[in-house]
Formats: C-alpha cells, structure tokens, sequence
C-alpha cells in the first residue's frame, strides 16, 4: 500500500528505511524523499515508525550511560560532542 502518492512510496520502503536506522518522519524524507511535497503522509509515517522502537534511541541511551552525559550536552571546555544531524532521534 502507497503511503506517499506524491512519490510513490509504499509501506514496505518506509519500513526498510526504518530497519536501516531511520526513526523520524524526517529522516525517511532524507531517505526517499516521503513526507517533504504536500505532507499528508507524514501521519503515516509517524504511525509505521511508532514510539520508541528506535535502534537509534537505544544507541545513543547507551552512550549516555556510558559517559554520564547526554549527546549534544555542551562541555566544561564550551564545545559541544562531535553530533551529526542523523544522531538525533
């Protein structure tokens, strides 16, 4: 079944994508391009994606476990971690 009749992405896509690490409708946009013409997709996607099933998100709760400071959290020295916009879930 299409999800994104505007590029013709179907629910099996969407969900690879996910597999493959993506968590957030905005990064299945960067993937294949769903969700960034008209938008009236991207309740689906949130929907396929779902709330706290991201690889992703166990990743980095890992991290900040493991170093005590959450991803993004500025240091004493006033530089911020080396994060990428794809580390952000």
């Amino acid at each position: 079944m299409y999800v994104c009749s505007c590029f013709g992405i179907t629910e099996q896509q969407v969900k690879k994508h996910a597999d493959d690490g993506a968590c957030t409708p905005r990064q299945i946009a960067s993937a294949c391009k769903a969700g960034t013409d008209c938008g009236g997709c991207v309740r689906r996607i949130q929907a396929l994606l779902g709330r706290g099933d991201c690889k992703r998100g166990e990743l980095l709760k890992a991290r900040t476990e493991s170093t005590g400071t959450p991803v993004g959290t500025p240091s004493l020295f006033g530089t911020t971690p080396d994060v990428r916009l794809s580390d952000a879930a």
